[in-house]
């Protein structure tokens, strides 16, 4: 077993961030991080757009960046809490400035301001299009700088430590005492007792298979304080992002960011129509569950697998010098922007609920906090505003921070048994967890998409249940393996997304149920 004070499941922005900042608190305190793949490795990585900051006071305000969010969220966003998120994202951005991170200038030394759908104002801060990877590279960095700051990579978190696993616990307040943690490069289980856990875990794209997400996004984290019984909640709002390129063969799809439409760039059918123009008054900048929406609506009437982003009337020059990521990996699929459109389709990228949280980060259960995609903060309500989610990693993982330094944490004298995995086996066979996760990826991409209906969703219920026996039956006669664990991850989170999806009876942002439209 290994003690620490704080213990952080995730290296994205939101777990870095919370780590840089206790550690620099507390010098003489330990925090460790763990991280099923390479340390670099989060959703955060992958983030292309930036982090939507007020910063031009002449022309734009928190005012309409709240409006702005208020409106993407459809009625369903904390107002109190999207006021403190917006007002709170200048003061943020400076202090990644500190650590290091870089954004791109105009030749005026000014912030290179981008627009994305569902805003009002330029307002997004950028590298390029690789923003997120520019944070996490900054954040690593100053990670590395703190000797008090453990890292773990290639540690894949089980299970949370809570008062069930205690021999003879009486007590009435159910706590979170750490996790189980499998190294997966030794196969070896241990125990982290720690006084605080943090969960920063990121999303769950991979549940549908077809994602922006890289692999480690299956929903570990929420599927973790799921069995551990704290409060989940708006499971069933899953943001499709409207333009990943689209591949035939492939099931992780690159994504072509929202700021090349913000750019200027146009979605056309196989005939060359411009169809956004039909559907909504801002065109292909409106928010990203209308978008997606309008694309499903579309490929349902043409039969066609997929729509264009069409970019060739833009200023290549520039198109080149702010997307470049985006423009040689098009090449790289024999797609010149120049002169072709750039085939795109809908793919799950974000979810705008999971863990419950209040202001300051913290869950259902004592000791254990959540920031990042896979908590539930209230700012993003029914769809998340583009480019959103960076800037409530930065603010939550402050607020988490901020509590740990006004409220101590009290260490858990609590004796935790070590992991039992008597009389299971290694698995001959890794096909049944193969079979089982393509069932449960296209049951989820045809039954619980963009746009479900009742009868689908209590069909889906049903081959959910047969999956999720045949799986638990699995786990519980099988050595640990990485594939099992995330496997059974992924199950529980697309049961709470079915479940909380047959619970909302109206529609609202990225949700749309065809039986609630005439309610």
């Amino acid at each position: 077993m290994i003690n620490t004070d704080y213990l952080v499941i995730g290296s994205g922005i939101a777990g870095l961030t919370f780590s840089v900042k206790i550690a620099e608190k507390f010098p003489n305190r330990n925090v460790i991080i763990v991280t099923k793949a390479n340390e670099d490795e989060s959703n955060t990585k992958y983030a292309q757009g930036g982090v939507a900051v007020v910063l031009d006071k002449e022309k734009d305000s928190f005012k309409k960046h709240i409006k702005d969010t208020l409106i993407a969220g459809d009625g369903l966003c904390n107002e109190e809490v999207v006021k403190m998120v917006v007002e709170e994202g200048p003061k943020r951005l400076e202090e990644l400035l500190l650590w290091g991170a870089n954004f791109d200038v105009d030749a005026g030394g000014e912030f290179d301001l981008g627009k994305e759908g569902g805003h009002s104002e330029y307002r997004v801060v950028h590298h390029k299009d690789i923003t997120g990877y520019e944070i996490e590279r900054a954040l690593l960095k100053r990670a590395h700088q703190l000797p008090n700051i453990t890292i773990l990579p290639h540690h894949f978190a089980i299970d949370l430590v809570t008062n069930h696993h205690i021999v003879n616990d009486t007590s009435e307040k159910l706590s979170c005492y750490g996790a189980y943690v499998f190294d997966q490069k030794t196969d070896n289980i241990f125990t982290i007792k720690a006084n605080s856990t943090l969960l920063a875990s990121g999303g769950i794209g991979c549940v549908y298979g077809h994602t922006t997400n890289p692999i480690i996004a299956t929903g570990d984290g929420i599927a973790m304080a799921y069995r551990a019984k704290a409060k989940i909640k708006d499971m069933e709002f899953v943001q499709f992002h409207p333009t990943a390129l689209y591949e035939a063969k492939g099931e992780s799809s690159f994504l072509i960011s929202e700021a090349v439409r913000g750019f200027g760039a146009y979605l056309r059918n196989k005939s060359g129509y411009r169809f956004m123009l039909d559907y909504h008054e801002q065109a292909e900048l409106a928010s990203r569950d209308i978008v997606s929406q309008s694309i499903d609506s579309e490929l349902k009437k043409s039969g066609e697998t997929h729509v264009y982003l069409d970019c060739t009337h833009l200023d290549m020059n520039a198109f080149k010098n702010h997307f470049p990521n985006i423009y040689n990996k098009c090449l790289k699929h024999h797609i010149k922007i120049e002169t072709d459109w750039i085939p795109v389709v809908p793919a799950s990228h974000y979810l705008c609920g999971g863990i419950e949280v209040n202001k300051k980060g913290k869950t259902s259960i004592s000791n254990l906090f959540a920031c990042g995609e896979c908590s539930r903060t209230g700012l993003h309500g029914a769809n998340r505003l583009a480019s959103n989610s960076l800037l409530e990693a930065l603010v939550y993982a402050h607020n988490i921070f901020k509590y740990h330094s006004e409220n101590d944490y009290e260490v858990a004298n609590v004796i935790i048994p070590d992991w039992n995995d008597e009389g299971t086996t290694i698995p001959k066979e890794h096909i049944l967890i193969q079979h089982n996760l393509k069932q449960m990826q296209a049951l989820m991409r045809d039954y619980v998409g963009i746009v479900r209906s009742n009868k689908r969703l209590k069909q889906a219920i049903k081959h959910l249940d047969l999956i999720y026996n045949e799986v638990e039956e699995l786990y519980k006669e099988s050595k640990i393996s990485t594939s099992l664990c995330e496997l059974r991850n992924m199950v529980n989170v697309s049961h709470l997304i079915v479940k909380q999806s047959l619970e909302r009876t109206e529609n609202k942002g990225g949700y749309f149920n065809i039986d609630n439209v005439d309610k």
